[in-house]
């Protein structure tokens, strides 16, 4: 990083920028825009999630009281609430949903190499939803229940470096199995899920597409052993048997060959029934993959914790879309940035030391570990010495 430059400018150094114009010219973010572009709404909506901003007003009110800095940003346009509310009211959502999808992309390229167990080599997600509670009367198209609103944010995560690779935001009152129906299946993947999406007719169309799948089973589950592989009830394998579904509706519904393994997790003194369609894993390692499924939990406190997902700046759909999918582009942007800097420091370290340090000029990584970096003597700085030392 060169010296001089604001942290919040270095941060943006990670975002492709051909990438975000394509996004932008893919929508026509910019038509008939004179000033306050699509760039500017997504450095203002970073600017937000990264320090925690709680309105349109208080956004406003931060950048013009840093109003010599604005331009070092990245900033073109006049910063004014109600231009950024018209613009997070109208622009099309999916600009930032397709480039967020850019950035994951690019994360999970960095984080490919890290490890779940030593028998799982396939790519594990953790499928999952989180509930956003809202004003009805001010989030009448979110409709939960009689009397409240609410979004789901429905995410699947790569459990390798917990990155969101699809998210789907849905009033309230969408069921979670329904997300079955557009999630995209990848050959060979492993998708790990609660019993809230156990249906057989969407879980055979995982089977078909030459995916797999490890779900926890409901207690009424009609099934028929085959046969029985080895269990370790010393390592809380209790039971590992091939068989078929033995009611009428869910047989015909699913009628190949499953696996149940019942596993006992002493920690926190579940027994737990698993269904899959994998058969070369040993039982160990489905359960390891069903307990790795806390990850997606995590995930959710994690974003809820540390950026502005609970309340929101606009009250429309668009908005509230636009609001999550440049959250997520944060958290994935920083995400990036980490790996590519080869930073020891964990994600909310790094949140927390960013929110303060967005206006320092302060070489990035120096910022972040403390002062532990230095610039190296051979530094790319063209600056001259004043004085011969």
């Amino acid at each position: 990083m060169n010296t001089g430059r604001l942290v919040f400018s270095q941060l943006m150094d990670f975002v492709p920028q051909h990438e975000f114009r394509k996004c932008v010219d893919r929508y026509q973010g910019n038509r008939r825009v004179r000033s306050f572009t699509c760039q500017d709404q997504f450095l203002a909506m970073a600017f937000a999630q990264l320090t925690w901003r709680e309105s349109l007003r208080d956004i406003e009110a931060c950048l013009r009281a840093m109003h010599p800095k604005l331009y070092h940003m990245g900033f073109r346009g006049r910063i004014a609430r109600s231009t950024l509310a018209e613009a997070n009211d109208n622009r099309d959502w999916r600009i930032y949903g397709d480039f967020a999808q850019v950035l994951i992309g690019r994360a999970r390229q960095l984080y490919a190499d890290e490890k779940l167990t030593a028998d799982v080599t396939e790519t594990a997600y953790a499928l999952d939803s989180t509930t956003i509670d809202l004003c009805l009367e001010l989030f009448p198209w979110a409709k939960f229940r009689q009397n409240k609103a609410a979004v789901k944010m429905h995410t699947l995560l790569d459990l390798r470096g917990s990155i969101p690779t699809f998210i789907a935001v849905t009033p309230g009152s969408v069921h979670d199995v329904r997300v079955l129906d557009y999630m995209p299946i990848e050959p060979g993947a492993i998708y790990v899920m609660d019993r809230g999406y156990l249906d057989f007719d969407r879980l055979y169309r995982i089977h078909q597409g030459r995916a797999y799948f490890v779900i926890r089973a409901r207690d009424n589950l009609q099934f028929t052993r085959h046969r029985s592989g080895p269990a370790d009830k010393s390592m809380g394998l209790l039971l590992d048997q091939t068989g078929k579904l033995s009611g009428d509706k869910s047989h015909s519904r699913y009628p190949d060959n499953l696996r149940r393994v019942r596993y006992y997790d002493a920690a926190n003194d579940q027994d737990l029934v698993l269904l899959t369609n994998q058969f070369d894993l040993p039982g160990l390692a489905v359960a390891d993959l069903y307990r790795f499924r806390w990850k997606v939990e995590l995930f959710f406190k994690w974003i809820k914790q540390h950026l502005r997902i609970k309340a929101f700046y606009g009250t429309s759909e668009n908005a509230v879309k636009t609001q999550i999918w440049t959250a997520i582009s944060v958290y994935t942007l920083v995400a990036i940035m980490r790996k590519e800097l080869k930073t020891p420091c964990q994600m909310h370290t790094i949140m927390q030391v960013l929110s303060l340090s967005l206006f320092e000029k302060t070489p990035i990584l120096q910022a972040i570990t403390g002062g532990e970096y230095t610039m190296p003597a051979d530094s790319d700085c063209e600056q001259l010495n004043i004085f011969d030392l």
